[in-house]
C-alpha cells in the first residue's frame, strides 16, 4: 500500500471519487489527458439567494448544481437538503452519478445538486419557497435534454413537483421530463419511489446466487431508514429474509429473531424515530455495522465502513444503498476478509435506472405498468452485476474497482469517440 493509500481516509468525499477512480484508470492504462478530463467536473455552479421565512425575515440560502460529464448523454442526478452539505461532496456525488449510470450502460452522465440547509427545522411553505427559488437559479442548466434532477437526501416527490411546476411556469406549458421521482399524478413512474431499494434487493439475490447462500435463512441489517433503507427492509422481509437491525439518525434497533416492520414503521411514525421500538436492543450506528448478520446494508451517509471498523464486520455481503458509505481502505480489508462487497454504483444503481425510465415514459407520453418497471429493472440489475462479477474475477480485483473499470471504460469511448471540440 503507498502512502497515500494510507491516509486516504484523512481525505474528503472528492478526493476519495477521485482515487477510486484513479484505481480504475491505471487498470485500463487510460492516457494521461484522458484522465485529467475525466477526473474533475465538467460544470460547476453555486448560487445564494435569498428565501422569506415565515416570520417575515430574509436568509439567504447557498446551493449547488454539478455536471461531471455529458459524453453519453444529459446530465442526470439527485438534489438534496442537508446543514453539512459541501461543494466538494457535491461533485464527488456527481462523479459517483457518471458511474452509476455508465455501470448500468443508461444513456446519461453524472449531476448532483443540493442547498446548505436543515429542512428539519423548516415549514412547508418556507421549503416550497425555497425549493422554487433554487429551481429558479439553476434553471440555467437544467432541463429534459440537459440535466434532469431526482430526489435524494431530504427531498422527495413533491419537491420534485414544485421544482418541475417551477421551471414550467417559466416556459409556459408543462415539461414533466425536467425531473424525475415526480407524484404519479404529473408524470411520475410506477415503482419509482421503490426503485433504488428494489435495485438493492436485486442485486443482493444475484450475490446470494454467486456465494451460495440462502436468502430464505439470512438475516439481514440496515444502516437508514428513510426512504431507500425502511424499502429495502420491507422487500427482504417480504422475500423471507430476517431483518435483525434497523437505524435511523437517532441510532439503531437489534432483535436476533426479527424485528416487527409494521410496528417498527408506526413507532417511527409516531415518535420520529426507530430507537423507541421496545422489542429489541438499543444500538447506535456504529454498533449496528458490526452485528452479526448475512447482508448488511448501509443506507444512510458517506463513511460510514473504515479501516477502524471494517475489520469487525460480520456480514457475509455488504450492499451499499447509500452513496459512499465505504472507504478505499475498508475496501481492501473486507476484499481480503472475503467480505463481498457490492458497490454503490451498483447496488443502489435502481433508482437511476427507474428515473431513466420514468424520463422515457415523460418524453414518449406513455406510461408502463409497475410489473413492467420492476421486470426492466431486474434485467437491468442482473446484466450489470453479471458483467461487473465477471471483470472482478478475470482481473482478480474487488467489485467496486470491476464496476470503476467497467463504467470508466464506457465514458472513456464515449468521451474519445466525440474528442475535443473545438
Amino acid at each position: 500500500m503507498t502512502g497515500d493509500e494510507k491516509h486516504i481516509e484523512a481525505l474528503g468525499p472528492l478526493q476519495i471519487a477521485q482515487r477510486q477512480f484513479d484505481i480504475a484508470a491505471e487498470h485500463l492504462e487510460l492516457a494521461a489527458d484522458l484522465r485529467r478530463i475525466l477526473r474533475v467536473c465538467q460544470r460547476e455552479l453555486t448560487v445564494h439567494f435569498p428565501v422569506r421565512m415565515d416570520d417575515g425575515s430574509i436568509r439567504v440560502f447557498e446551493g449547488y448544481r454539478m455536471q461531471h460529464n455529458l459524453a453519453r448523454g444529459p446530465a442526470k442526478g439527485g438534489i438534496r437538503y442537508h446543514p453539512s452539505l459541501t461543494l466538494d461532496e457535491v461533485k464527488a456525488l456527481a462523479m459517483w452519478m457518471t458511474w452509476k449510470c455508465a455501470v448500468v450502460a443508461i444513456p446519461f452522465g453524472g449531476a448532483k445538486g443540493g442547498v446548505v440547509c436543515d429542512p428539519k427545522t423548516m415549514s412547508r411553505p418556507e421549503l416550497e419557497r425555497l425549493t422554487r427559488r433554487y429551481a429558479t437559479e439553476i434553471s440555467v442548466l437544467i432541463g429534459p435534454e440537459k440535466d434532469i434532477p431526482a430526489p435524494d437526501v431530504n427531498t422527495s416527490a413533491q419537491v420534485m413537483a414544485w421544482i418541475m411546476d417551477t421551471y414550467s411556469m417559466h416556459h409556459g406549458y408543462s415539461i414533466p421530463a425536467v425531473v424525475t421521482g415526480k407524484p404519479l399524478s404529473i408524470g411520475g413512474s410506477e415503482g419509482r419511489r421503490e426503485a433504488t431499494a428494489m435495485g438493492v434487493l436485486f442485486a443482493v439475490q444475484d450475490a446470494a446466487q454467486h456465494l451460495g447462500l440462502d436468502l430464505g435463512q439470512a438475516t439481514v441489517a440496515i444502516q437508514g431508514f428513510g426512504n431507500v433503507g425502511a424499502t429495502a427492509a420491507h422487500l427482504f422481509h417480504a422475500r423471507g429474509v430476517r431483518v435483525v437491525a434497523v437505524s435511523d439518525s437517532h441510532g439503531g434497533i437489534y432483535n436476533s429473531a426479527g424485528l416487527d416492520l409494521d410496528q417498527l414503521r408506526r413507532v417511527k411514525e409516531e415518535t420520529g424515530s426507530v430507537v423507541n421500538h421496545r422489542d429489541g436492543d438499543r444500538v447506535s450506528n456504529a454498533e449496528l455495522l458490526e452485528l452479526p448478520c448475512d447482508v448488511l446494508v448501509p443506507a444512510a451517509l458517506e463513511n460510514q465502513i473504515t479501516k477502524e471498523n471494517a475489520p469487525r464486520l460480520r456480514a457475509r455481503i455488504v450492499a451499499e444503498g447509500a452513496n459512499g458509505p465505504t472507504t478505499p481502505d475498508a475496501d481492501d480489508i473486507l476484499y481480503d476478509r472475503g467480505i463481498f462487497l457490492v458497490p454503490d454504483v451498483l447496488a443502489n444503481a435502481g433508482g437511476v435506472t427507474v428515473s431513466y425510465f420514468e424520463w422515457v415514459q415523460d418524453l414518449q407520453s406513455f406510461f408502463w405498468t409497475e410489473q413492467e418497471v420492476n421486470a426492466k429493472l431486474k434485467s437491468i440489475m442482473d446484466r450489470s452485476f453479471a458483467s461487473v462479477l465477471d471483470i472482478a474475477q478475470n482481473r482478480k480485483v474487488n467489485m467496486r474497482t470491476a464496476a470503476y473499470i467497467l463504467a470508466v471504460k464506457r465514458v472513456a469511448e464515449a468521451t474519445t469517440t466525440r474528442g475535443i471540440y473545438p
